[in-house]
């Protein structure tokens, strides 16, 4: 090996190890945010096992293995003559039937922001743009008031109604469907005699289906989360979402820990529907993902 060849070498060795060393950064970052966001859930779990005396005389992250896992989801489905039943119904009913309808609002909303030109278009888009920056602590009580004057809360629709128009759900769609939607595909199908309904509904729409899954992912969580717009519309506790009712379990024992894993063990319920949906729509992803990798 000549010296230009080895000095070569050690160069490209050099090169290699400082790449390694480099690496290291962003692994340790993302671990740490892994850790940052399995680490509660991984609690919930493991506290869910344990009787309310284990819940304080052990540690945090040994899970309990006296049945108590089963005699708390018992006392949890017992609870009020399965009250806990009826607050899983009407989260279901909120989140499935606000995720669904905000979607398709959203999508047609999007779609028409996105592939026509009409006037006041552009002052209507920055508007929505505009309400993105809005929080919706702010809205609550100007909602509440609202609905109050056509005496429409403390029912299902106090909770639905809100939450039907997402300014960012639109925002994403407008985006998406301008860049997945092609201008000659919609003027061939206007060609062969399609209505404008027709093309959104046999083409935009299948185009923009991961935008929409996505949109409906993103309103199924934050509708099944929401606490706030609930507590404000509803008092009657047959209507309450899981959110709700499991404040007001924790509110009616004064904090005491008569009640922790009763209720430990229903945010662990309430986890399920979200993992599941998120494991169950991820494809959509994938194939978008490689699609568009086809293409290019």
């Amino acid at each position: 090996m000549t010296t230009m060849e080895l000095t070569r070498s050690v160069a490209v060795q050099d090169v290699r190890s400082r790449r390694q060393r480099i690496n290291w950064a962003p692994t340790i970052i993302l671990l740490i945010g892994a850790l940052y966001c399995v680490l509660p859930v991984l609690w919930i779990v493991i506290a869910s096992t344990k009787s309310n005396d284990e819940l304080f005389s052990t540690a945090p992250f040994v899970p309990a293995f006296t049945g108590g896992f089963w005699t708390n989801l018992r006392a949890l489905f017992t609870y009020n003559h399965g009250i806990f039943g009826r607050w899983v119904l009407n989260s279901v009913i909120y989140a499935i039937g606000g995720g669904l309808l905000s979607t398709a609002i959203a999508g047609a909303a999007g779609y028409a922001l996105g592939k026509y030109r009409f006037v006041g278009s552009t002052v209507l888009f920055r508007t929505i743009v505009a309400a993105v920056l809005l929080p919706q602590i702010m809205l609550a009580i100007p909602q509440f008031l609202l609905l109050a004057k056509f005496g429409m809360t403390n029912n299902y629709a106090s909770v639905l109604l809100p939450q039907l128009v997402s300014p960012f759900a639109i925002y994403l769609c407008k985006i998406y469907a301008e860049a997945s939607v092609p201008d000659e595909i919609m003027e061939a199908a206007r060609i062969d005699g399609g209505s404008e309904w027709r093309i959104f509904r046999s083409v935009g729409a299948p185009l923009m289906l991961p935008a929409l899954v996505t949109v409906f992912l993103l309103q199924f969580i934050g509708i099944w989360n929401n606490f706030l717009l609930p507590f404000v519309m509803i008092n009657n506790d047959h209507l309450y979402p899981l959110t709700l009712g499991l404040y007001g379990l924790m509110i009616i024992t004064g904090g005491q820990a008569a009640q922790y894993s009763i209720v430990i063990a229903g945010v662990l319920v309430s986890i399920v529907p979200l993992a599941i949906l998120f494991l169950s729509l991820q494809r959509y992803w994938k194939i978008d993902l490689i699609s568009g990798g086809v293409k290019l």
